[in-house]
């Protein structure tokens, strides 16, 4: 039974209005909605009649559109469930029943039996809404399977649009389409080829996600996407131990599209991986400033193509390859590498600009990007500004943080603490422990930092009494601590490790503030108990040699301090928090004044 021909153009009318209608706002969520429910509408009108070769380019015209609908929606299930129908009604025409145990059968069958028929390039449009939900679910190997990328060529290239322009023909008008499948094929190919060079790379297979990666550099795409490619040929690159190559690529990446911070937090990876620590900082100091731009809130796959790119990279693999920490924590990063390579009075201000914005309602940067790297907890912060500070010779902004740190921990603080060693603990235990104990252990170490720093700040200042005071107040609160073995291992990083670290450059500091005071006996038990608890205690070391000397014990003194020399502390102080490294200031011992003392001494 023929469709009478003023009801189809009826309907083709129909569907174009709702394109037309669709493309004026089809960022809208409530009008992608209604959109949606009239192309719903207008299938049941289209299906509800047999179907016939002179109206199925109509019906399969408004399938296309209402899986459009559904799969920019994310509703997946609904637009695979309507594709299939769909295809399955038009077969019945070819007297075709192409039953298949899965999905990837089915098309292939489907496709065997359209190849000569005048909707065959209907049936590849739709193809093409297989192949993007398919990317959106992340079934990279189907597709690589189903080599769709060559199999829609012929879609691309218009072959078999002849015989749908003679389909046309019979109709007032043609129907339209709410996204040009040409467009959406070259935006599948790109977005493809990136998918796969990411999961390539998290297989650890870099050399095969390059090769692919750079035959898609030349691919027609948004610039984010060509950028995306440039990006992970860098990731391969690096993987492949090629960091000079990487870092070009990179570049590339920030010249196809300047909003594509993930480039450059890689090349600042890869400068701290080659120790080129200025630039490092200025990596940093550029990330940070892009971030806090209002354009870094915006997802950067947000594009003008009706399939956002957002939707269809969606795999794991490429977000953690894509993940960026928050404006917050590279502004911690930046200052904190500031303070120790000799921009100490940036690194302040650096430290400065956190406290306050963290402290601000409007904390920009903790919205953009990923969680990773966490940043300390405020208490560590406002530690690590102090430690800063005190580098500047800010005593006194040093001392005013450190009493924000005290007035906050010290009423918490328990009388006494059992230390238990985590690898005797179940899982359990483990959990209960950490919910209990570690905060008030953390507490307990941030308060006795808090002293330490103070303590410093006195000695520079020449106030031996004070530091002498805030010293010891830091060893009274480190000795609440009982450790439940005598043999615990001091894993770096540990609170035992920290706890340690403390107790010896407090018995330092202590003892230093002693000598300058002449109380060489007291002197000499701080600095011989700092040793004990922190073996490669620079100070320490050089300054117990001194009270030897002084005490006229003078092979003594030699041996302690060859013995002191021979440490590296690089190692030792490698990723602690500034605010447990030695300090640099206060009362210093020359290395060459005493090497001459030894020269002079001569030969046992």
């Amino acid at each position: 039974m023929y469709q009478p021909t003023c009801l189809l153009n009826t309907w083709v009318q129909e569907n174009n209005e709702l394109v037309k209608k669709w493309k004026v706002r089809s960022r809208a969520q409530t009008h992608l909605r209604w959109c949606s429910s009239e192309f719903y509408k207008l299938l049941r009108k289209t299906q509800g009649v047999p179907p016939h070769p002179d109206h199925v380019h109509l019906e399969l015209s408004v399938v296309y559109n209402a899986c459009v609908c559904a799969t920019v929606q994310s509703q997946f299930t609904e637009a695979q469930l309507l594709l299939t129908q769909a295809i399955q009604r038009a077969l019945q025409m070819t007297s075709d029943d192409p039953v298949a145990p899965d999905l990837p059968a089915f098309w292939r069958k489907v496709l065997r039996s359209v190849v000569n028929t005048a909707f065959n390039s209907c049936v590849l449009d739709l193809l093409c809404l297989q192949w993007a939900m398919w990317l959106a679910t992340c079934q990279l190997k189907t597709i690589q399977e189903f080599k769709l990328s060559s199999l829609v060529e012929t879609r691309g290239a218009g072959v078999g649009d002849d015989k749908r322009s003679e389909a046309r023909g019979k109709t007032s008008d043609a129907p339209l389409l709410v996204t040009d499948p040409r467009r959406l094929v070259e935006l599948l190919q790109i977005c493809t080829s990136i998918a796969q060079g990411a999961e390539r790379l998290s297989e650890d297979q870099s050399s095969e996600a390059l090769s692919g990666l750079q035959k898609a550099s030349s691919l027609p795409a948004p610039r984010t996407l060509v950028a995306y490619v440039h990006l992970l040929s860098g990731s391969c690159l690096s993987h492949m131990n090629c960091p000079q190559m990487a870092l070009q690529c990179y570049r590339k990446a920030l010249e196809t599209d300047s909003c594509c911070v993930c480039a450059l937090y890689q090349s600042m990876l890869i400068y701290r991986q080659l120790g080129n620590t200025q630039a490092e900082i200025q990596a940093l100091r550029l990330l940070h400033s892009m971030l806090m731009l209002p354009s870094a809130t915006v997802p950067a796959l947000a594009g003008t193509h009706l399939f956002s790119p957002s939707l269809l990279l969606c795999s794991q693999s490429l977000s953690s390859l894509l993940l960026v920490p928050s404006a917050l924590s590279v502004l911690h990063n930046l200052a904190l590498k500031c303070a120790l390579h000799g921009r100490v009075s940036e690194g302040v201000e650096h430290y400065l600009d956190l406290l306050a914005a963290l402290h601000s309602e409007d904390q920009h940067g903790v919205r953009v990007y990923a969680e990773a790297p966490r940043l300390p907890r405020l208490p560590e912060l406002y530690l690590e500004a102090g430690a800063a500070l005190l580098m500047a010779r800010r005593s006194a902004d040093c001392m005013a943080l450190c009493n924000e740190v005290i007035s906050t921990t010290l009423e918490l603080l328990p009388e006494r603490l059992v230390l238990e060693d985590p690898e005797e603990r179940s899982e359990a235990e483990t959990r209960d422990v950490t919910a209990e104990g570690e905060d008030k252990m953390a507490m307990l170490l941030w308060a006795g930092a808090a002293y330490l720093l103070q303590g410093h700040c006195h000695t520079h200042l020449k106030d031996w009494k004070q530091a002498v005071n805030h010293f010891t107040r830091c060893i009274n609160l480190l000795v609440k601590v009982r450790c439940k073995k005598t043999d615990m291992v001091v894993k770096q990083g540990s609170d035992l490790c920290v706890l340690q670290r403390l107790k010896g450059l407090s018995l330092a500091g202590r003892g230093i503030a002693f000598t300058q005071t002449n109380h060489l006996r007291e002197a000499l038990r701080d600095l011989l108990l700092s040793l004990q608890a922190f073996p490669e205690c620079v100070g320490a070391g050089l300054w117990c040699g001194e009270v030897l000397w002084r005490l006229g014990r003078r092979q003594e003194a030699v041996a302690c301090w060859e013995k002191t020399w021979s440490f590296t502390t690089q190692s030792s102080a490698e990723g602690l928090p500034l605010y447990l490294r030695e300090p640099q200031s206060g009362p210093l011992l020359d290395s060459k004044e005493l090497r001459h003392r030894i020269q002079e001494l001569g030969p046992t």
